[in-house]
């Protein structure tokens, strides 16, 4: 029987502008293209994962601004997701600002004190009658001594922990070990160091140089899809939502990460984040294949 996905995170909402270049200190840019929409790396990946078809809970803060908050439930609700938790908090729900260069490379800004303020108060119910079979996946947004008490509880439970350290806190490294995979690009591998090998498995994302497997000491290289990319901002959220997905399915790493590939370079080929993530039906036929 398949377990579940419990993604624990951050939920919000994007604005995407798209500029020549990153503005010098000082200077006021013009950017086009703006838009709104749904995000978070928490609310990426949790519907990521239920569009690829395994059950899903999804456990985020939301602000005490009635107007967004209730946007952002109202699109979760209709994803598919089949829990949500989602407690109000005493703060303005979190908002990112996503700069796409012409080559599709971003830059994003985020607020986080929504997501800052996330106790492990808030998070315990998301946790409660884990299996062995359950995969639990976090970000780098949350407090880090919730993201301990999370990773603890997951490991007496004897459920999978999956760690996608993104955004990056320094002492992110001092919770690698108690992690049964981590997931980063090449800047968050850096900023981990050797931290990076006390997992008992890593994935590094390398965007179109694919990603690296470490695992049981083996070294692997998986090359991603060759696509023409046009907006890089929400490919990791759509490989980590695959990858956990996948795992639950009972697919082998191999599998998860080919998959992942797929699914993460379908998004390098439409602009934004949410709105770029594969639908039901791509994302369930890259699965099958």
């Amino acid at each position: 029987m398949p377990g579940r996905v419990v993604v624990i995170g951050n939920a919000g909402l994007d604005l995407r502008l798209t500029v020549p270049r990153l503005p010098l200190p000082g200077e006021t840019l013009i950017g086009s293209s703006g838009a709104w929409a749904p995000g978070g790396k928490g609310l990426n990946q949790a519907v990521v994962a239920a569009r690829c078809g395994a059950p899903v809970c999804f456990c985020a803060p939301l602000g005490h601004d009635d107007g967004q908050a209730d946007d952002i439930e109202r699109h979760l609700k209709a994803a598919g997701i089949a829990e949500l938790i989602l407690p109000r908090l005493a703060h303005a729900t979190d908002f990112s600002l996503l700069m796409v260069l012409p080559n599709g490379e971003n830059s994003i800004v985020s607020t986080s004190a929504c997501s800052l303020a996330m106790r492990p108060a808030h998070v315990k119910a998301a946790l409660r009658d884990l299996l062995p079979r359950d995969v639990v996946l976090l970000q780098g947004n949350l407090p880090l001594d919730t993201t301990s008490y999370i990773l603890d509880t997951v490991r007496r439970q004897g459920a999978t922990s999956i760690f996608n350290p993104a955004p990056f806190w320094p002492g992110a490294e001092n919770l690698v070990a108690h992690c049964s995979l981590v997931i980063a690009n090449r800047v968050e591998a850096e900023q981990l160091g050797n931290a990076i090998h006390d997992a008992k498995a890593a994935i590094v994302t390398l965007g179109a140089e694919g990603c690296v497997l470490t695992e049981g000491g083996r070294r692997r290289s998986f090359p991603a899809q060759a696509v023409q990319a046009i907006d890089s901002t929400g490919c990791g959220d759509a490989f980590c939502g695959v990858v956990v997905a996948a795992l639950v399915q009972g697919l082998s790493m191999d599998a998860a990460i080919a998959a992942a590939q797929k699914a993460a370079a379908l998004t390098a080929t439409r602009p934004g984040a949410f709105e770029a993530l594969p639908s039901n039906e791509e994302l369930q036929a890259i699965l099958a294949a």
